[in-house]
């Protein structure tokens, strides 16, 4: 059973930040050429309490990436045309192509969390969304899809101090909204959410990471290094061969022009 109350510690981060950061990017770089040149493909899911640092984490997980080859779908409340359909139909068009990495910030797990607790959904229909997800994840991992799931944790008080200073800066109050104190109030729903969230969806082919988000900058480099060992876990890194074509196209035109 996975317990929120074991990433409360916010312990400091050992190493140098910068230098471990660019490590990892290095890494995730590769990984994303490895899923281009053995057209692979992978989904990686972040969710977790607001202002917990999934954004952060995603802008430094994707800063080496190419842009040709990855998406990241910040996901809202559904569209009109969306709630008319199964809860899962917006998300089919969303997953990533062979050779690409597709990156949720927030995810179908809406269904089991805020649809459950602001009753969005019907408790039958949030009851059965455990099943339809973990079968949803099932296809995906079978079809040849990796999936990796991050849950960003932190405590109330880490929380408050964030969105006051969210609110003390004039270029990042924007991201604070009265969404964000709602569900500040209902904390406690909340967490019952997540521990049947985690409970009923902790599978062996997609299983949760919960990253201790209490400090930012060992969050980021727990989160960057949880996806760079699953991927290179999922995805062969072995970089290609050159092609004898273009290798004797190279060999002729440099001896030429030499």
């Amino acid at each position: 059973m996975i317990d929120l109350r074991d990433y409360e510690s916010g312990a400091k981060l050992r190493g140098h930040y910068d230098e471990l950061l660019a490590d990892l990017q290095e890494r995730l770089a590769r990984i994303l050429v490895a899923h281009i040149v053995h057209q692979r493909r992978s989904v990686i899911v972040c969710e977790g309490w607001d202002a917990a640092g999934k954004g952060g984490a995603i802008q430094r997980m994707t800063a080496n990436w190419d842009p040709r080859a990855f998406s990241v779908w910040p996901i809202k409340a559904p569209s009109e045309e969306e709630r008319a359909r199964h809860f899962l139909w917006r998300f089919w068009n969303k997953l990533p192509a062979r050779g690409q990495i597709g990156v949720f910030d927030r995810s179908w797990y809406g269904r089991v969390l805020v649809e459950r607790v602001e009753g969005f959904a019907t408790e039958a229909q949030w009851r059965r969304g455990y099943d339809e997800i973990n079968e949803f994840e099932a296809q995906q991992c079978d079809d040849g899809t990796a999936i990796v799931k991050l849950f960003f944790h932190v405590t109330q008080d880490t929380q408050d101090e964030r969105l006051k200073a969210r609110l003390d800066h004039p270029w990042k109050r924007w991201k604070v909204t009265e969404e964000d104190f709602r569900n500040r109030a209902r904390r406690d729903d909340y967490l019952a959410a997540v521990k049947d969230m985690f409970a009923q969806t902790n599978t062996r082919w997609a299983p949760w990471t919960v990253i201790d988000g209490n400090n930012k900058k060992a969050a980021r480099i727990a989160a960057l290094d949880a996806v760079a060992d699953a991927l290179e876990r999922a995805v062969p890194m072995t970089p290609p061969p050159v092609s004898r074509d273009v290798q004797a196209l190279a060999a002729a035109i440099f001896r030429k022009e030499g």
